[in-house]
């Protein structure tokens, strides 16, 4: 687990610490850990470790808008299907967000069949989400156990973290949608609260019930951008209204979990946070923008 405020105050110098990287579609994974490297609060250090992540060792949670309107319902096959296919051992959490928290028919688990069948229809009400940010802190501050690791009693390492959010990304909490009022401490706070969680969060932009038009669109979408490059995801969909189809995007999120890495760095004691930029010749990386000092995956 990650190193807590209290074990910090004992510890002087740089501290191991680790991060989830995953390496965009385009490019070939790096071969030799030599050729990465990671900038710390601007400073360069090597890159000591690059494990890769393996299904047994993952957990994904698909956190849906509660108040999203009817017109999702014909995502509900695609989304079935991205559960009930994915890699056999990822474990998987379907929650769906509402008045600032998530709310799950189950834990985590490895039966994915299971967790497809918690799905259905969001209840459609405008503004139950009250934010999806303010539902997403509060999921990755208390990220739930797992079926086996209730089971065992707790304990256990922990996994590598995953967040697909279906949602129209908007805050309503901050006010106005319109373009003269983008930047919200709920959106900040959750963006905070997942990169000391570790959590990579990415995102397919669906638009709520009563709320609909292109400033919407533009507030909601550039929130999510904000969250999921801050983290370490990706924000799938980035047009106006609703896309097509969720099915290519939920695929592609679902291979990118199977190139990602645990990268291994030194970063200094002490800090809440520190800003982390990795990179490698002719490869684009993506990864949080800041990472707890003693994070272990």
């Amino acid at each position: 687990m990650a190193v807590g405020g209290a074990a910090w105050a004992q510890v002087e110098g740089p501290v191991a610490t680790q991060a989830l990287v995953t390496v965009d579609a385009k490019s070939t994974p790096p071969a030799d850990v030599s050729v990465l490297t990671v900038a710390v609060d601007g400073k360069k250090e090597p890159v000591t470790g690059w494990e890769p992540v393996t299904p047994a060792h993952a957990q994904v949670a698909l956190l849906i808008d509660d108040g999203l309107r009817e017109s999702v319902g014909r995502e509900l096959s695609s989304l079935r299907d991205f559960v009930a296919h994915l890699p056999a051992g990822v474990e998987v959490l379907v929650g769906y967000m509402q008045y600032g928290r998530v709310v799950t028919q189950q834990p985590f688990t490895a039966d994915h069949a299971a967790a497809a069948a918690t799905l259905h229809l969001p209840e459609g009400v405008a503004g139950m989400n009250a934010s999806p940010y303010l539902c997403l802190s509060d999921f990755v501050k208390k990220w739930p156990a797992s079926a086996d690791t209730a089971a065992m009693g707790g304990g256990g390492a922990r996994k590598a973290r995953f967040v697909m959010m279906l949602t129209n990304g908007a805050d309503p909490y901050n006010g106005s949608t319109s373009v003269a009022n983008q930047g919200s401490p709920y959106v900040d706070a959750a963006e905070r609260d997942a990169q000391r969680a570790g959590v990579a969060v990415s995102a397919i932009y669906f638009g709520d019930a009563g709320e609909y038009g292109r400033s919407v669109d533009f507030s909601g979408q550039g929130y999510l951008t904000q969250i999921t490059e801050g983290t370490g995801g990706v924000n799938y969909y980035e047009g106006n209204g609703n896309p097509p189809s969720t099915a290519p995007y939920l695929k592609a999120f679902s291979g990118a979990i199977g190139e990602t890495y645990v990268a291994t760095f030194n970063a200094p004691a002490g800090a809440e946070l520190v800003r982390v930029k990795f990179s490698a010749e002719k490869v684009k990386l993506h990864a949080a923008q800041a990472v707890r000092p003693g994070n272990v995956e």
